[in-house]
């Protein structure tokens, strides 16, 4: 009989008659555990909701910088962006705005409180540094706070133990390299990684000729000191400069066409905290800094920039768990924010919203239940509560029933009160969700199985309406059914598939949310061949149409994108590898008038000592 039973990187499997566990190992054990539950670390399978975790080893064998490329495995995931690499790019997790989307980057908040909606652009993040993505799919802001009305993002950076290093190159004039060092003595460790990539690109002008290029660096350090017995002081800091062509509507016809326009940015993230680690009580308390600043440049014009915005957010949090008995836990936090912004026509503006939440959970044999609730206090709308409630059933082996309720709950941005257009009289989002499923395993296990069925209600949707400003417009819903399969075939052969089919609808019109194909299906293979371990691997992703605006005018076609991959090691320590994308050269677009690549190919190294 074959296992997934806890283990954070094998599998054991009880032998009966010798009494020796026999070892299954398989790379992405890592993604047995995740934090989005409860915001504090426990096995996946405790938990009732949505949650699909990616391991280092899974985003270094899709290769490359792309982030996006990673994310698409995952079931109820779409995403579009507005050209090539470094683009603005957005992610919908079942349906939901991008700006729903809460995402962190080693605890930190991303959102940029000074772009229109808050929301984080995932085209300034790439897989270089990252040891894993969990991605919680569904309304959670009882442990989340506001902003989590989709789900939640966690990025967690690597914490390098010696050296390694990476360079590739590829389509487009496309150069990526990265770095990492660490070292750890008796009480501390400390790891330093960076990274750089540029690119030629392509036309952001999808009928255009001059091509729009990206560039960026970036580097994360990390630390952790023991102070005293079950006491640990932790800190991380992060810092990215992201520079990226793009097109726009010129003068005289005002129509979109090719220009010499770009923008850069620059993101500053980190937070210094202790850790307290007790028998039965778990404490964390910490202060983080997240702050973003972008400039837009029309060389046309001069070499001033012509807009400029910056973003802040401090937030101090707290939380902790309790073994209140052998089954039951509480887990338990309070946090306060403080946000300030600004644009080039925009005096600062701040704004403060202040936190507590607690979790009661049981944990008794085959049976996991969990329950909160959530009290925000914003200094502009007062006070709001947040319930939640999930439970899982194992019913047989790795078998299991699960099911969630989330409330969501997003104020309004300072740049939507403040900005262009701005109302102070708007009323935060809100949402409630609910799915409920079957699921055999977790998804980095020897074979793991899962159908979801979920819908989402949310309600006071923000929206801009030319030309008066930003108000409170819309309800949406989107329901549907999600089902992933993964696991080893054979001695050697990997493989998985998801497919998600996503109603959403705006239920004031009955149309089609933007850029939400209904259908979208991921697939692939990876063999480790016996030929000096070589390693080969297929991908198929395929989405159906889509509307590219609000009032479903413009069809965005379906399409089917074939990437094949390969990975060869030369020595212990030296690995070459290398992917075709696009393998059948498909024209495509996500975002209707903008530009994706066409067959494109790559080639690099890796070593690590």
């Amino acid at each position: 009989m074959l296992s997934t039973a806890p283990a954070l990187a094998q599998d054991s499997v009880a032998d009966e008659a010798a009494g020796d566990p026999i070892i299954l190992y398989h790379p992405y054990r890592d993604t047995y555990i995740t934090v989005l539950a409860t915001g504090h670390a426990e096995p996946i399978v405790r938990s009732g909701q949505s949650i699909s975790v990616v391991g280092a080893d899974e985003i270094e064998a899709v290769q490359g910088p792309d982030l996006t490329r990673v994310l698409e495995r995952l079931p109820g995931v779409t995403t579009a962006r507005s050209g090539g690499l470094g683009s603005q790019t957005s992610l919908f997790v079942r349906g939901a705005n991008s700006q729903q989307l809460l995402v962190t980057i080693d605890g930190v908040r991303m959102a940029d409180v000074a772009a229109p909606s808050g929301g984080f652009d995932l085209g300034t993040l790439l897989t270089g540094g990252i040891a894993k993505l969990e991605l919680l799919r569904g309304s959670n802001s009882v442990a989340w706070g506001s902003d989590a009305m989709g789900g939640v993002l966690a990025v967690t950076s690597k914490t390098p133990g010696g050296l390694a290093g990476s360079l590739e190159y590829g389509a487009n004039d496309t150069l990526t390299a990265g770095a990492e060092a660490g070292l750890a003595g008796d009480g501390y460790s400390l790891g330093v990684s960076g990274g750089y990539t540029r690119t030629d690109g392509i036309s952001a002008y999808a009928a255009g000729t001059e091509p729009d290029g990206f560039r960026q660096w970036h580097g994360t350090v990390n630390g952790e000191a023991e102070l005293a017995s079950n006491l640990s002081l932790r800190a991380v800091a992060r810092y990215a400069d992201s520079t990226v062509d793009f097109d726009g509507y010129p003068a005289p016809n005002y129509t979109f066409a090719d220009t010499p326009e770009y923008q850069n940015t620059r993101q500053g993230s980190g937070r210094v905290g202790l850790d307290y680690n007790g028998d039965g009580l778990n404490l964390a308390a910490g202060l983080a800094l997240s702050d973003t600043r972008r400039a837009y440049f029309d060389p046309t014009y001069g070499t001033a920039p012509n807009f400029e915005t910056q973003g802040r957010s401090w937030r101090a949090d707290m939380k902790g768990r309790a073994d209140l008995t052998d089954a039951f836990v509480l887990d338990f936090g309070a946090d306060s924010e403080w946000t300030r912004f600004s644009t080039t026509y925009d005096a600062q503006q701040d704004a403060r919203l202040s936190s507590g939440h607690a979790l009661l959970g049981y944990h008794g044999g085959s049976v996991h239940l969990t329950g909160g609730v959530r009290l925000d206090d914003h200094d502009r709308f007062g006070s709001h509560w947040t319930f939640g409630a999930n439970g899982a059933v194992e019913l047989a082996g790795d078998l299991r029933l699960r099911a969630s309720f989330g409330e969501g709950f997003k104020a309004p941005t300072l740049y939507q009160l403040y900005g262009y257009g701005g109302n102070v009289a708007l009323r935060p989002e809100t949402s409630t969700a609910f799915d409920a499923g079957v699921e055999l395993g977790d998804r980095g296990g020897y074979r793991h199985f899962a159908v979801t069925l979920f819908r989402r209600d949310s309600r006071n949707l923000i929206d801009y309406v030319w030309p008066t400003g930003y108000f409170n417009t819309a309800r949406a819903r989107a329901e549907g059914v999600e089902a992933e399969l993964t696991g080893e075939l054979t001695e050697g052969l990997r493989g998985y598939a998801s497919y998600s089919y996503t109603k959403s609808v705006n239920r004031q019109t009955g149309k089609d949310l933007a850029r939400r194909p209904r259908h979208a299906f991921s697939t692939g293979l990876e063999w480790t061949t016996p030929l000096h371990d070589l390693a080969v691997g297929a991908d198929l992703r395929v989405l159906s149409s889509s509307f590219d605006d609000a009032g479903n005018f413009t069809r965005l076609g379906g399409f089917a994108l074939v990437t094949l991959r390969a990975s060869l090691p030369v020595t212990e320590t030296v690995e070459l590898y290398g992917r075709v994308e696009n393998l059948g050269n498909k024209q495509y677009q996500t975002v209707a008038g903008y530009g994706t690549y066409g067959r494109s190919a790559f080639a690099g190294i890796r070593a690590r000592w």
